[in-house]
């Protein structure tokens, strides 16, 4: 006799999964959240955002995309929930929003409940740093179609903001400074070219690197950091970020100017920071030209604020004050709306 399981789809395995995630996923609990895990549908109350005179709900999708391949390689799976947390609410926050809710979804070949769960601890660990719940996801295991032993990862926040206080990049203008906030390393964007760069394998992943001061793996899986806090207590310090960048996939030449009106353009100084090690044993064991560094990867900076000049000396004070490294990056002038790295 036939039946799903010997289809390759289990559905009791499926039934651990979401026993074993639960814990986590109470963690990330806002007041707003309605009804408990397993529903149809994630219900959240916006009876919160009332106050607001015009309340603008915002949105962010993304995943993980091949920088899973080293979780795999390393058997670690506690982290990359952080990363597609990130990518989303990053995005959600550099548009001036408060992540309120979030939903995950993972599509593997196999259902292994243990692992399942570790994936979902990281998506709670990365809800809880955004302060956003974790109000639904889907496992959907698809034998066939992924390896037994891979997975995909992708998810979707959702945020709010008053519409006065939308970072809109519209006011930006010549005079204008940016701040950059560090990365905490290569973040989720260009791992298909590190893994050529490196040959990645589960070798080399465990090799201890001198200046990097840790193994490679250690090194490229690192979580991609969260910006929401910070971004807050910059707002909170009573500064007025007039446009933001979420510095992702295409490096500092594709999502600075996408924060900058026609008119103006940027004007990032190279020596204004220290480049992470990292970025440089890419570039030097790829022999990658420096423009092709900058146009797709993070480059230590994962956020960029333009700000009023008077108001920089005190964003930094609070970025470093929430234990975030920040630097005074490059200035904004009059011209083709662009970026140049000087």
């Amino acid at each position: 006799m036939m039946d799903y399981k010997s289809a390759g789809v289990d559905i009791e395995a499926g039934y651990r999964s979401v026993e074993l995630m639960k814990e986590y996923v109470a963690r990330t609990m806002r007041p707003e959240v309605m009804g408990g895990l397993g529903g149809f549908s994630g219900a959240f109350s916006l009876a919160g955002i009332k106050e607001m005179d015009d309340p603008v709900l915002l949105s962010g999708t993304d995943g993980v995309g091949t920088k899973l391949k080293l979780a795999f390689l390393m058997d670690r799976h506690d982290t990359v929930g952080i990363d597609c947390v990130a990518m989303c609410v990053n995005d959600v926050a550099c548009a001036g929003g408060e992540p309120l809710f979030f939903l995950d979804y993972i599509a593997c070949g196999k259902n292994v409940p243990e692992k399942i769960a570790q994936i979902v601890k990281g998506v709670c660990d990365g809800c809880e740093q955004a302060g956003a719940a974790l109000i639904g996801g889907e496992t959907a295991e698809m034998p066939g179609f992924y390896p037994v032993d891979e997975y995909d990862l992708a998810g979707f926040a959702v945020g709010a903001a008053d519409k006065k206080n939308l970072i809109t990049g519209a006011d930006i203008c010549p005079g204008d400074v940016l701040v950059g906030i560090a990365s905490s390393g290569v973040h989720s964007n260009g791992f298909s070219l590190v893994r050529k760069v490196f040959d990645v394998n589960e070798e080399n992943l465990r090799e201890f690197y001198p200046e990097l001061g840790e193994t490679l793996g250690d090194a490229l899986l690192r979580p991609t950091k969260i910006y929401v806090r910070a971004l807050r207590s910059v707002r909170e310090a009573g500064v007025t970020i007039k446009g933001c960048s979420h510095v992702t996939g295409g490096g500092f030449y594709e999502n600075i100017p996408r924060m900058l009106p026609d008119g103006v353009r940027a004007c990032v100084k190279k020596d204004s920071y220290e480049v992470p090690a990292i970025f440089r044993l890419l570039q030097k064991r790829g022999n990658i030209e420096e423009h092709m560094m900058y146009n797709t990867f993070n480059m230590g900076i994962g956020m960029v604020l333009a700000l009023k000049a008077e108001d920089a000396d005190k964003a930094i004070a609070a970025l470093e004050a929430m234990g975030e490294k920040a630097y005074l990056i490059g200035s904004i002038a009059a011209g083709e709306k662009g970026v140049d790295v000087c």
